[in-house]
């Protein structure tokens, strides 16, 4: 287990270094002045060089990698053009919102596809398993926003029952999660499908293994046999794709929040790509990227961990 995890870490240390590097050398990606481009052009040539010097841009590009790297591991990101604040305070405002909204629709993911694949799986063949693969075909095909979409024409424009925008204050949990509601089934939706195919696939195999027989031979009421052996395993693959998810949630989520408007990480790289913020665009990517990789790693472990017949070749 120590050599998978040193491995692993050596591995997800190379990644961050990439990551890193690509986005210190984005700005040199950007055709024309990045400067002119966010000032203006009629901007004076004084605040051009300030704004040039305080990020970096008068210098030779192995030195503009190298400035990033050690601010960001200090913590500093950048300042924000427009408000002057750092990118760090702004971004630590915005990423509760989503992370709140990742973790509300994989809940609800789980809560629903893991019952429906479950259901599936005992009762093959028959007309509610075939309703059931239409049902989750149809929701692993639709993207995020169009789901988004339609939730807001159904429940805030035909039946104004939910809010159709906004974020709501934590400070208030019933309006919060009024506000939530909606953005996290949107972002659920593909999952749902997903997680109940998978489960499954999982759980018919399960069904079939000799210990599973044996269990229902000796009289073990089927209930106990499903629910206590056979979905314990075949939930485990599961584990892998949940790590998956939650980072896939996490990009997923920037679509969703422009769609409601909610004042996550999201909305907050939207609109500085819009106004060419690019210390903003360039921390929020980065923040958004390292919690993938951690998330991933952090699976890779509690998978190695739960699945004892996992054995990694040195």
């Amino acid at each position: 287990m120590l050599d998978y995890a040193l491995r692993r870490l050596v591995m997800t240390f190379f990644v961050v270094v990439l990551i890193m590097t690509f986005l210190a050398l984005l700005i040199q990606l950007v055709p024309g002045d990045p400067v002119r481009l966010v000032l203006g052009a009629k901007a004076p040539e004084e605040l051009v060089q300030s704004v040039r010097h305080d990020m970096y841009l008068d210098k030779p590009v192995p030195a503009q990698v190298y400035y990033f790297f050690a601010n960001a591991l200090h913590g500093d990101l950048g300042v924000d053009f427009q408000s002057q604040r750092s990118v760090t305070s702004l971004i630590w405002t915005a990423l509760p919102h989503t992370a709140i909204l990742a973790l509300a629709s994989l809940a609800l993911a789980g809560l629903l596809g893991v019952p429906l694949g479950v259901y599936a799986a005992t009762h093959p063949g028959g007309w509610l398993d075939r309703v059931t693969a239409v049902a989750t075909i149809s929701l692993i095909t639709m993207p995020a926003y169009v789901a988004g979409l339609l939730l807001l024409l159904v429940f805030s424009v035909h039946w104004s029952i939910m809010p159709a925008t906004g974020t709501g204050n934590l400070s208030n949990p019933a309006d919060y999660l009024k506000h939530l509601a909606l953005p996290a089934i949107a972002l659920a939706v593909t999952w749902i499908g997903y997680l109940a195919r998978l489960v499954r696939t999982s759980m018919l195999e399960v069904l079939n293994e000799r210990y599973i027989m044996a269990a229902r031979s000796q009289g073990i009421r089927d209930r106990l046999v499903v629910y206590k052996y056979a979905l314990r395993n075949a939930v485990i693959p599961t584990i892998a794709v949940v790590g998956v998810g939650l980072g896939t949630l996490l990009g997923g989520a920037i679509f969703v929040e422009v769609i409601f408007a909610r004042a996550g990480l999201g909305m907050l790289i939207y609109n500085s790509i819009q106004t060419r913020n690019f210390p903003i665009v360039r921390g929020g990517v980065l923040v958004v990227a390292l919690l993938f990789v951690a998330v991933n790693l952090l699976t890779d472990f509690v998978y190695h961990m739960v699945d004892p017949r996992i054995r990694v070749v040195s």
